[in-house]
């Protein structure tokens, strides 16, 4: 096989050292170049030491006679931009990577011409050029191009990177003599000593695999695979199993099992490399940073120093100087004063903590006179109504307008019956009756009437959570129910919870324990009430967390991200379409399994399934996840909260009509298919075009059989056979990236800041269940003492308000649905015009928003003290908003 290497006059090819090449004596190459010319043979070394072999062409004139073709060159001037020095002024984390080049030649580039010679069989010669800083400002490299003036289309750049350091490439833009061309790189490339093959950077147009330009074919760029660690500068993209967030060479008891494989099946992540572990080889190693391909790690440099994954890195240092100065982490708020004086006394703790420069927006300083009082910024509910959170109404008005509204399910069924084996975990059926809810709707209806008229709900962490009671409770300063929440649907649209079922199975040495609870009218009931709310929020809290967000975004989008990088070419269309939905997933996904979802971390630290965590939401992608109900409508069919109906909006028709997060969210879904259409169709004409799509059909192949390849055998994948099979693939993944992922990430502090509203785990359980009589004495004396008994410790819930105050952020580098073009949609018109389309449909949706967000009848998103739904307004400003949907799982 032949590589293209540099030369301008000289028709150049290179025999590998190897000698695999189908030509290994030059007289067979010879004869294998075109008739009616001769060449002359110079071997000389290339780039990379291997054995090259030029020729110089001449043409034989009609008279026989050997006359030198003589080529017309033009000059042609190349700018190409890095890191700005502007942002090395500001002491973020650039100024200590060496982005920027030195004086002197940086790189060597080289321009390859996406079309052929028509007088041979070859591709064209390349040019070359040393790329230079410019003296005016070190933004910018300048190189110039003796390029023969029939060189044709510049289809691709290969650059090597002359530096002792890593750059940072943004873009090159050429003054052709047609007019200037750019070339998009936002890529870093590794100095020649690390890496000394060329980097390939493709023109901004997009092609299919069956239409892409010969000598582009052959630059198209297979990224290779290993058993070795990887360099922090590969770009190595392969898949593992989750074995690397239990840690037992440190602490047996931080051993955990793997996930993916029949025992625990599981998608599948970034391969790493690293040694295995000595006592588990089963568990990888979990030293330094976890590698992912360098260009996944842009967001590290972008912006501020201390946002994204940079924040996250840093916040583990932060708990720790933080936990020092709490004398009993495990200790309960005394009052529930205590609490809101995080918010309007603040901590004191010592100047020479670090925190302040851990954690800059997390606290303030009350006054420049008291800078070690640190304050926590107070959540917008709390800022709202602060008494919002022990009410009924607003308990019920978050299962559909709150930070999970992807649990509310239709009920279906009746009675209630677990499908757990009652051998093992005791009697199915429920005790909520159909008595017990007639009574609690006072007559509004008959039961058999709620029921046929679809108006009863449920949040149901019943056969999920049961087999994990047992062992939860043996846990330290824990405890665990399975539970039931029953809601009633009123006229209004609002929801109205009318029991609460809590069980724990028996054990070997107890029988089952069941009790229903509905509000009260008298004080023990009324408090009974409350504490049940407490453990069914808890339950609805690690669901969120483990299962919405971590499963259901971060977790599961990471398969699709490796297939493309490895199967779809940069110059593929579907490639370009996902890419802006794919970035810096992958590093925020390192950054969670060294610091969130690790053994001993802070999910498991602070949420009630502790060292069960990602085994419980192993379990769920078991039982529940399906890639054909991860799109919107698809996923409110599913619950129950829709049906299909071609005559309404959105093609279904809600069952409850003032559900914020679907009437949002099916607008957001709706632009979303129609963007995707449209490129689709313009790249895809027809069914057999995507047929015949060797790369796509290898990426989703792959994302099938090895991604996700615990239910590779599943039978609701679906084919690509034609555009309407790719449309709602492409629609599915970017909304679960944008829509999805913003509908349960960014109200994280809004809701989850103020703790009662949304406690992550219960430490006490419930004072009916097999009390003492110290138990109950304390229950009915102060009541007060035993729900701050059973909230989060002190410990627990300033870690987890640390975490969601990072994890709600927008840094001011977020890339927002719709705000900016990809440069491939900028260059064809037809993308273009209907990115522009997709650009309005969003700025309507806000208006949309905003206006529904001012209808008091629209009791679930307004009213006195009601926070708006805004997690679906598409662009935000840089902080903990409550609004802004990315195009990808960014932080």
């Amino acid at each position: 096989m032949f590589c293209r290497e540099a030369s301008s006059s000289l028709q150049t090819l290179s025999i590998a050292n190897s000698l695999s090449s189908q030509f290994t004596k030059p007289s067979a190459l010879i004869n294998s170049l075109s008739a009616g010319h001769h060449y002359k043979l110079c071997p000389r070394p290339d780039l990379k030491g291997r054995c090259t072999v030029t020729a110089s062409k001449f043409d034989i004139n009609g008279k026989g006679k050997i006359v030198k073709e003589e080529v017309k060159k033009i000059k042609v001037k190349g700018t190409i931009t890095v890191l700005s020095q502007e942002k090395k002024k500001k002491g973020t984390i650039m100024a200590q990577e060496g982005l920027l080049p030195s004086v002197g030649e940086s790189l060597l580039v080289e321009l390859i011409s996406a079309e052929t010679d028509p007088r041979t069989p070859m591709e064209k010669d390349p040019v070359e050029d040393y790329a230079q800083r410019d003296g005016h400002d070190d933004q910018y490299l300048q190189c110039v191009f003796d390029m023969p003036e029939d060189f044709g289309v510049v289809g691709a750049i290969r650059v090597v990177n002359l530096e002792s350091k890593e750059i940072f490439l943004k873009e090159m833009k050429l003054e052709v003599p047609d007019g200037p061309v750019t070339f998009t790189f936002n890529s870093w490339v590794a100095p020649k000593s690390d890496d000394p093959t060329k980097r390939t950077f493709f023109s901004n147009k997009s092609y299919l695999p069956l239409k892409t330009p010969e000598p582009l074919k052959q630059l198209r760029k297979e990224e290779s695979e290993g058993d070795h660690e990887f360099k922090k500068f590969e770009r190595v993209y392969d898949y593992d199993v989750y074995n690397d967030v239990g840690n037992p060479d440190e602490d047996p008891e931080l051993a955990r099992p793997v996930l993916g494989g029949l025992s625990h099946p599981y998608p599948r992540r970034c391969k790493t490399g690293r040694k295995p572990c000595v006592i588990d080889p089963s568990t990888e190693t979990r030293q330094k940073d976890f590698y992912v391909p360098r260009d996944e790690e842009f967001s590290k440099v972008k912006g501020d120093a201390f946002t994204g994954t940079a924040a996250l890195a840093a916040l583990p240092a932060a708990l720790q100087q933080f936990e020092a100065f709490l004398l009993d982490p495990n200790m309960p708020f005394p009052h529930f004063k205590s609490i809101e004086n995080l918010f309007e006394e603040g901590i004191e703790i010592p100047k020479d903590t670090g925190l302040f420069s851990l954690i800059p927006r997390i606290f303030k300083a009350i006054a420049a006179k008291a800078e070690d009082i640190l304050l926590f910024e107070s959540p917008i509910l709390l800022d709202k109504d602060r008494f919002s959170w022990i009410r009924d109404n607003e308990f019920a008005r978050q299962t559909l307008a709150g930070l999970n509204p992807y649990c509310i399910q239709l009920v279906r069924e009746w009675p209630l019956k677990s499908k757990l084996d009652p051998a093992v975990y005791g009697d199915p059926n429920s005790l909520i009756t159909s008595e017990i809810v007639e009574r609690e709707i006072k007559g509004v209806m008959s039961f058999d009437e709620a029921l046929e008229n679809k108006r009863l709900f449920m949040l149901d962490y019943h056969d999920l959570l049961l087999p994990y009671v047992n062992k939860v409770r043996e846990l330290d300063d824990s405890t665990l129910y399975a539970s039931r929440t029953l809601f009633f649907l009123n006229d209004d649209s609002t929801l109205r919870p009318v029991a609460i079922e809590l069980t724990r199975p028996q054990d070997k040495t107890r029988p089952q324990w069941r009790h229903v609870f509905t509000p009260g009218y008298d004080a023990t009931s009324c408090w009974l009430w409350t504490l049940a709310k407490t453990h069914v929020i808890s339950h609805d809290a690690g669901y969120h967390q483990l299962i919405s967000h971590w499963l259901r975004t971060h977790c599961s989008m990471e398969p699709y991200i490796i297939a493309a990088n490895r199967q779809l070419s940069a110059m593929h269309p579907i490639y370009r379409l996902l890419h802006p939905h794919f970035r810096y997933t992958m590093e925020i996904n390192a950054r969670a399994r060294q610091s969130l979802v690790n053994a001993g971390g802070i999910i498991e630290s602070c949420f009630w399934p502790g060292k069960y965590s990602l085994e419980l939401s192993s379990d769920v992608y078991d039982k529940l996840w399906r890639f054909d109900r991860e799109g919107l409508p698809a996923d409110l069919i599913s619950r129950g909260l829709a049906v299909e109906d071609e005559t309404a909006e959105h093609g279904v028709r809600l069952t409850i009509p003032d559900y914020p997060f679907a009437n949002d969210g099916l607008m957001l879904w709706d632009a979303l298919k129609e963007w995707v259409t449209d490129y689709v169709k313009h790249y895809y004409p027809d069914a057999e075009q995507v047929r015949s799509d060797e790369e796509l059909k290898e990426w989703w192949n792959e994302v099938k059989n090895i991604g996700h390849g615990d239910k590779k055998n599943e039978p609701w994948w679906p084919d690509l056979k034609t555009q309407d099979d790719l449309i709602g693939v492409v629609t599915t993944i970017a909304w679960v990236a944008s829509g999805h992922h913003a509908a349960v990430n960014f109200g994280q502090y809004g809701y989850g800041g103020y703790f009662p509203n949304r406690p992550t785990t219960s430490r006490k359980k419930m004072p009916v269940e097999e009390p003492t009589e110290d138990e109950l004495k304390e229950f009915y004396e102060e009541p007060e003492k035993t729900m701050l008994k059973t909230f989060p410790s002190k410990k627990q819930a300033t870690t987890v308000m640390f975490t969601l105050d990072l994890l709600s952020a927008h840094s001011p580098d977020e890339e927002y649905l719709g705000e900016n073009p990809e440069a491939s949609w900028v260059h064809e018109p037809v993308i273009y015009a209907a990115y522009e389309r997709f650009k309005g449909k969003l700025q309507y949706l806000e208006g949309v928003i905003d206006e529904r967000n001012l209808n008091v009848s629209l009791k679930n998103r307004a009213g006195a003290g009601v926070v708006k739904y805004e997690l679906l307004k598409p662009i935000s400003g840089p902080g903990v908003t409550g609004m802004g949907v990315p195009y990808s799982v960014s932080i």
